[in-house]
């Protein structure tokens, strides 16, 4: 039978788990969570456990990447059984701590991420949003100083402003992306999937199901404009609020329109009922 994770949630018992675990230099790789874990976080796990000794999972609903108008309160929070999947998967260690932990009195200190931060996509709808992913993940990497550490593709841009951070601040982590894990229809599993309702779960697929159509008709020689229009017309038509359908340069994040000038990711984010949803492919 799995042992359970060792739960920390003072810095103290963090690192004193950590001493131990990592005994005789073993490899440790990080999987940072907000908790609700779905499959995708559990690829991550089971990706992690294939290139470090042991494993840390941290759970913390992070606020300071949350607007006022987002849904922090609501954001759905799973404990027992996200405990009951890390242990099934023979997790090490799990990180739990709370805000006052992460963010005590007088927290005076946050990072202004540019680069891939500033791509004109996530940023442009949630401009507090990279700040504070980049403050806490910055955190989480030097307090729990895994080896490396594994992100979803899903949060594509997300993804490249954590990698630019660790090298552009020598922290030591090499940070590893994993492909998008989704529902049988196609939808890109994510913790936000609860919010919708029956009719909205029939219709998010659109969004995977048109990333794949536009790629498809720009292979086949259509004009980079022309087939994001359709893309995004698509999706209006179907019941989704579009914030953006988007081809760019997969390195970079910058706009692009040809396959001469790089390697291609088509980004979507979209709001269907209440519910903001996010995905991407390789074109």
């Amino acid at each position: 039978m799995p042992h359970s994770p060792i739960v920390a949630r003072t810095l103290s018992s963090l690192h004193r788990a950590r001493t131990e675990l990592c005994k005789r230099n073993a490899t440790l790789a990080l999987v940072p969570t907000m908790g609700a874990l779905h499959d995708g976080h559990v690829s991550l796990v089971r990706l992690a456990k294939k290139r470090a000794k042991r494993v840390a999972v941290s759970i913390f609903v992070n606020p300071t990447q949350f607007a006022a108008h987002e849904d922090l309160g609501s954001y759905p929070r799973t404990w027992k059984e996200d405990i009951a999947r890390l242990t099934a998967e023979g997790v090490d260690l799990v990180w739990n701590p709370d805000a006052t932990t992460m963010y005590p009195d007088g927290f005076a200190t946050r990072i202004a991420p540019e680069g891939p931060a500033l791509a004109g996509l996530e940023d442009k709808f949630r401009p507090h949003f990279f700040g504070g992913v980049a403050t806490v993940v910055a955190k989480l990497f030097t307090q729990v100083r895994p080896d490396m550490a594994f992100f979803g593709e899903k949060d594509f841009q997300q993804l490249q402003v954590v990698a630019r951070m660790a090298r552009d601040l020598d922290l030591g982590v090499k940070v590893i992306g994993a492909p998008v894990i989704r529902e049988r229809d196609g939808l890109a599993m994510s913790s936000r999937n609860v919010y919708l309702s029956p009719d909205e779960r029939r219709t998010a697929p659109v969004l995977h199901q048109t990333l794949k159509a536009t790629s498809k008709r720009m292979r086949a020689g259509d004009a980079f404009k022309t087939a994001l229009a359709d893309g995004a017309a698509r999706i209006s038509d179907a019941g989704f609020a579009l914030d953006y359908l988007e081809a760019r340069h997969a390195g970079t994040l910058a706009p692009i329109t040809s396959f001469s000038e790089g390697p291609v990711r088509l980004l979507v984010a979209a709001k269907i009922g209440t519910t903001r949803l996010i995905d991407n492919i390789k074109a």
